[in-house]
C-alpha cells in the first residue's frame, strides 16, 4: 500500500485558480464516494480550505494514482487540466506523511502556526471515516497527526502570538486607518471566520460593527455578542454608504456584492474612501470593485506578509515542531513496518491456546477426582507457563519485523512455530471479508456505471 498527497494552495495557486477547485460542504460525501470507488484507491481523505485543496490517498498502485486523481479534478471540477496542472504538488509516501503533519501543525499555513487548521484536519477525517473512506492506514496516520499538532502548540510557544487570516485583514485595515476608534465596519457572512474578525475588531476598538448574513438570525446571534447591529446579506448594499470598512467572509457560490452595488453607494459618499477586504474563497467581491474611484479593495492573497512582525519567533518555534514531527514520522514508520506482525502474533497465540486446551483435556481425562477448584488452579498455572513462554518470541519477532529483512524474519518466525494452517484460516477469513466487501462495491458498481474498485483489507498490509 502506498500513500499519495496531490494539491494545490496559496503558494502553488492564485486565489482565481484556488476558487475553481473548492467544494461544498453538501457534496464531500459524494466525492469521497467517487474517490474510493477508483481502480486501486483504498483509502481516502479530502482536505478542502481556502487557501487549499488536497486529496490524501492510499492505493495499491502507485504509478497511476496522480492520473487517477487528475482526472478526477477535470471531471468534478469542469475544469481542463492544462489549466491546473501547473499548480499541483504531488507528495509520495513519506514527503505525503510528513506534509500531512506539517499542514496539521499549521507550519505550512499562510499564517505559520495557526490553530484554526487542526480542526479543519480533524474534520476532514472524521467526515472521511463516517463515509468508510478510511481504514486501518488512515485511521492511525490521522489520529496520529491530530495528537501531533496538539502537542506542539501545548509544548511551544508557536501560537502565542495571536495571527490568522482573519486577524491580518484587521491588521490591514489599521494600517490604513491607523486606529478603528470612531470607525464603522460591515461584516459579511456570520461563520467562524466572520466570529473571528468581530472579536479582533471589537478588541481594537470599532465604533460599530454591523453583520450581514443569509440567515437573519445567524446574524442576530453573532452580532449581539458584540453589541453590534444584524441586517440580511441583501440589505448589505445599502449599509455600504454608511461603513468605513467591509469585510467579506461567506461560503456563497457567486459575488455576493457586485461592482454595480458599490458604484451605487459611492454617488452617496464620493470623498469618503471605503476599503473592502475579502477573506472568502471563493471570492465574495466582484474584482472589478478595484476599478472603482475611492474603493481599495484586497483579497486573501494580498494578506499574506501583514503579520510578518510576529513570524520570526514563529520561524523559531517552527525548528522544535519539525523535530518532533521527525519523531513522529519515524514512530507512524516503525508502526506501518510491524503492522505484519499481528497475524502471526495472533497465529501463534491461538495454536498456543490450542495445545493448552488439549492438553487439559486429555490431563482432565485422566484425573476425573479433581474437583472444579483444583482444575481451575491448574488452569491458570499451565496458561502462566505458556504465556511465559511465548513472551520473549513475541518481542523478539516484533524487533525484527521492525528491521530491513522484516518479512523474511516473519517467514522464518512462521516455519519455526509451524503457523502455516493457523495463518491460512486467518487468510481464509479475510478473503470471506474481501469477497464480501467486493459483492457489496459490484452492488454500488452497478448504480455508478463509471466506478471501479479494489476493496480493502487489513490483510493487503503485511510488511
Amino acid at each position: 500500500m502506498h500513500i499519495i498527497a496531490v494539491g494545490l494552495n496559496y503558494r502553488t495557486a492564485p486565489v482565481e485558480v484556488r476558487e475553481k477547485f473548492t467544494f461544498a460542504e453538501q457534496d464531500l460525501p459524494g466525492a469521497l464516494a467517487e474517490l474510493k470507488q477508483m481502480k486501486g484507491v483504498l483509502e481516502v481523505v479530502v482536505l478542502a480550505t481556502c487557501n487549499r485543496t488536497e486529496f490524501y490517498v492510499a492505493i495499491d498502485r502507485l504509478p497511476m494514482c496522480s492520473h487517477f486523481i487528475h482526472s478526477f479534478m477535470e471531471q468534478w471540477f469542469d475544469v481542463p487540466r492544462t489549466e491546473f496542472m501547473q499548480h499541483l504538488y504531488t507528495y509520495e509516501e513519506e514527503q505525503a506523511i510528513q506534509h500531512l503533519f506539517r499542514v496539521a501543525c499549521g507550519l505550512d499555513s499562510m499564517v505559520l502556526g495557526e490553530t484554526q487548521i487542526l480542526g479543519q484536519v480533524k474534520a476532514a477525517f472524521l467526515l472521511a471515516q463516517e463515509n468508510k473512506a478510511t481504514g486501518t492506514l488512515f485511521n492511525m496516520l490521522f489520529k496520529q497527526a491530530i495528537t501531533l499538532s496538539k502537542r506542539a502548540h501545548s509544548e511551544t510557544s508557536i501560537g502565542e502570538s495571536a495571527v490568522s487570516v482573519s486577524y491580518a485583514a484587521v491588521e490591514l485595515g489599521k494600517r490604513i486607518f491607523g486606529s478603528f476608534a470612531g470607525k464603522r465596519v460591515l461584516i459579511v457572512g456570520a461563520g467562524k471566520m466572520s466570529e473571528l474578525t468581530v472579536k479582533h475588531l471589537f478588541a481594537n476598538g470599532a465604533a460599530e460593527v454591523i453583520v450581514a448574513n443569509r440567515t437573519l438570525s445567524r446574524a442576530q446571534e453573532l452580532a449581539s455578542r458584540f453589541s453590534g447591529t444584524p441586517c440580511t446579506i441583501e440589505q448589505a448594499g445599502e449599509r455600504l454608504a454608511d461603513v468605513d470598512i467591509v469585510i467579506s467572509s461567506t461560503g456563497a457560490e457567486g459575488y455576493v456584492l457586485k461592482a454595480a452595488d458599490v458604484a451605487a453607494c459611492m454617488k452617496k459618499r464620493p470623498s469618503h474612501p471605503l476599503f473592502m477586504i475579502d477573506i472568502a474563497v471563493p471570492r465574495d467581491l466582484d474584482p472589478s470593485i478595484s476599478e472603482l474611484s475611492n474603493v481599495f479593495l484586497y483579497d486573501i492573497d494580498d494578506l499574506e506578509g501583514i503579520v510578518e512582525s510576529n513570524l520570526e519567533m514563529r520561524r523559531n518555534e517552527a525548528a522544535k515542531i519539525e523535530l518532533m514531527i521527525k519523531q513522529e514520522m519515524d514512530a507512524f514508520a516503525y508502526w506501518l513496518q510491524t503492522l505484519g506482525v499481528k497475524p502471526v502474533i495472533r497465529a501463534l497465540q491461538e495454536k498456543a491456546t490450542d495445545i493448552h486446551e488439549d492438553t487439559l483435556q486429555s490431563l482432565f481425562n485422566k484425573l476425573p477426582e479433581l474437583d472444579e477448584r483444583q482444575r481451575t488452579v491448574i488452569r491458570r498455572l499451565t496458561r502462566s507457563i505458556v504465556n511465559q513462554m511465548m513472551h520473549d518470541p513475541i518481542n523478539r519477532i516484533k524487533e525484527m519485523a521492525a528491521e530491513k529483512n522484516g518479512a523474511e524474519a516473519l517467514d522464518m518466525f512462521s516455519y519455526i512455530f509451524a503457523l502455516e494452517e493457523q495463518l491460512a484460516a486467518g487468510n481464509e477469513e479475510a478473503q470471506a471479508v474481501k469477497e464480501n466487501a467486493a459483492d457489496n462495491r459490484a452492488s454500488q458498481s452497478q448504480k455508478s456505471p463509471r466506478s471501479e474498485s479494489v476493496p480493502f483489507s487489513v490483510a493487503q498490509m503485511s510488511v
